[in-house]
């Protein structure tokens, strides 16, 4: 493992992790890893590397201004990482992951299933080599099933696993239909579920020294997380619709618009709503039976979101939000992503930093992990394609006139 002093005390700095994964998912995992300390190996097609790096414009550009081949897609999934370029489909370049593999702890993927079965790099097989490791293989449908074969993207789940059923404004409204979330939210949670699950497996390791297979898809994730949507179904058997920003169970939570702009309310509870109906001066509204309890609200929820946009409409927003803030009501501005980096808690929070990289800085949105003890540090940039090849290869033993050859034969 390199010496990484910053990240010596990070709860994971004693972790290797093998990284295959291409695209979000896999690689939204191993992000999660290397800011929480592990050294993270990313392998990479030569000369091509992961397709997000093509994923723009935008690109990154340099010192000079000019655009590099580092897309925002890229940037915003690899931070921490170590780039190191192996063509898999040779046998050289399989032996170098394998002999990669024999140090890790981790290993992530996320190609087809059976994909890799044909190059010696499957579970099976690496597990041969170093029983304790914890694999785990990301695919759309799982490695079992009627859909295993079948390729699978973010947008795709997103319909498929109901989410986009739910998400958007009712066909008979203006801007109706069903709409994907804003940014690729199965791939995100599907990360996210990959490292609870390694970090679970690794947990059991370091209790029995035994390793683990892991097998997630990303359907299964959209189906689990559909939440209390998939529960208010379940035990009602009504079908969730699209509702807009309509809360299905509580009430009032909409957008509403005020004289100069629209905002958010998130009212949770009966007494915010008292609280709401004395900011407004509307208090009769807390004791009419229409409104009264949450469950009468979420069945008038219609004649209610009415009254609310005539009260609201008269409203300056900012001093709308002032006097339900004080008043302890949650709303809030709908925010651009620039408003979302110039609030003053963003800022507080130091959730935007500059990190050194090969053209300048680059900005990266860091890890919302905070620890008392054990702090984070965010010290490497999403690497260039390539740029930790020769480093990692010497450190399995190939040396620089073997690489020479390897390079020339286009393994590396």
């Amino acid at each position: 493992m390199t010496d990484n002093t910053s990240c010596r005390n990070a709860p994971l700095s004693h972790i290797r992790v093998l990284d295959l994964g291409r695209i979000m998912a896999a690689p939204w995992a191993t992000q999660m890893f290397a800011d929480l300390g592990a050294e993270v190996i990313k392998i990479e097609r030569p000369r091509i590397g992961d397709d997000t790096r093509a994923w723009g414009p935008p690109f990154l550009t340099d010192k000079d201004g000019k655009p590099t081949q580092e897309s925002g897609y890229y940037l915003s999934v690899n931070r921490g990482k170590r780039s190191v370029t192996v063509d898999i489909t040779r046998p050289e370049g399989q032996a170098i992951v394998r002999e990669i593999a024999k140090t890790a702890d981790v290993v992530i993927e996320n190609f087809k299933v059976g994909a890799l079965a044909r190059y010696g790099l499957d579970a099976q097989s690496l597990r041969a080599l170093k029983p304790d490791l914890v694999y785990c293989s990301v695919t759309g449908f799982g490695q079992s099933g009627p859909r295993r074969d079948q390729a699978a993207y973010d947008f795709a789940i997103q319909a498929m696993g109901g989410l986009m059923s739910v998400t958007g404004e009712r066909d008979d409204l203006p801007g109706g239909g069903p709409q994907k979330v804003g940014v690729p939210v199965i791939d995100m949670m599907t990360g996210m579920y990959a490292a609870v699950a390694i970090l679970a497996a690794l947990a059991r390791r370091a209790a029995t020294g035994a390793g683990e297979t892991i097998d997630l898809a990303m359907l299964d994730v959209a189906s689990a997380f559909l939440a209390n949507q998939a529960m208010n179904h379940l035990i009602s058997g009504r079908v969730p619709r699209r509702g807009g920003n309509r809360h299905p169970n509580i009430q009032p939570q909409d957008v509403f618009a005020s004289r100069n702009g629209k905002f958010v309310l998130a009212v949770g509870n009966d007494l915010q709503f008292v609280k709401l109906c004395d900011v407004l001066g509307c208090q009769p509204w807390a004791k009419d039976p229409r409104f009264s309890s949450n469950a009468a609200r979420v069945g008038a929820e219609a004649e209610l979101t009415r009254l609310l946009s005539h009260e609201c409409g008269s409203w300056d927003r900012e001093k709308l939000l002032a006097a339900l803030d004080a008043a302890g009501v949650p709303a809030a501005p709908i925010n651009t992503v620039p408003e979302v980096f110039a609030d003053p808690q963003i800022i507080h929070r130091g959730m935007l930093m500059h990190l050194r990289h090969p053209s300048g800085l680059v900005p990266q949105v860091i890890s919302p992990m905070k620890f008392a003890d054990a702090p984070l540090t965010f010290d490497r940039a999403p690497p260039l394609l390539g740029a930790d090849t020769a480093a990692v290869l010497a450190e399995i033993g190939i040396d620089v006139r073997e690489q020479e050859r390897l390079a020339a034969a286009e393994v590396i």
